[in-house]
């Protein structure tokens, strides 16, 4: 059923683009966050920041599975 569904991948390619630079920035926000935490550990907002920052990182993946999931078959 998964191969029937080319055109929601298709269709979500470009947004899947835009959000795979935005995991890029994910990916260095949580690189910081991490490297905060482990310097000051009394620093809460840096475990929520490094966790907003790992959902920027799977936004890519989100946003294909969205798009293909919409489409019928």
């Amino acid at each position: 059923m998964e191969d029937c569904r080319p055109l929601g991948f298709l269709i979500g390619l470009p947004f899947a683009f835009l959000s795979l630079i935005l995991s890029v920035v994910g990916a260095v926000v949580w690189v910081l966050g991490t490297v905060l935490s482990c310097l000051c550990p009394c620093c809460c907002c840096c475990a929520g920041l490094a966790g907003m920052a790992v959902s920027l990182v799977k936004l890519p993946i989100n946003i294909i599975r969205f798009f293909t999931e919409k489409i019928p078959c």
